[in-house]
């Protein structure tokens, strides 16, 4: 599964975190907001749309971080990472998703999804 990730950090070198929902694959852990990449879409497409969808939020400034393959049990993804710098709007849980913003340095690998550990390392090296 492909998936465009946005690390959406504010000011104050904090980062937007949403909580996924108990039913969802990985429940219950903190994530990068984001979603899947449509066939007939490029990476940076789908990323503006599912902040959109998913936060309400336009993303008006984005540079690729990285990608992280990751292959779990049941499923493997592929996360395209942009560090979003510049966004309009104030983030809602659209989907009915809790968001929090987190510093950097607070940033827990225990509470993500296996793949999002590398994405965490990044953050917390520069």
């Amino acid at each position: 599964m492909h998936v465009a990730v946005a690390v959406i950090v504010n000011a104050k070198q904090e980062v937007l975190l949403a909580l996924r929902h108990a039913h969802q694959h990985q429940g219950n852990l903190w994530e990068f907001p984001g979603g899947k990449v449509d066939s007939n879409e490029s990476v940076y497409d789908a990323l503006l749309r599912e902040i959109v969808e998913e936060l309400d939020v336009v993303i008006t400034s984005a540079q690729p971080l990285l990608e992280v393959t990751h292959k779990y049990n049941d499923k493997s993804v592929l996360l395209d990472v942009w560090l979003v710098d510049k966004f309009e709007g104030s983030p809602k849980g659209k989907e009915g998703q809790q968001l929090r913003w987190c510093p950097i340095v607070a940033l827990n690998v225990a509470d993500f999804p296996a793949a999002n550990v590398p994405i965490i390392t990044r953050l917390q090296s520069n």
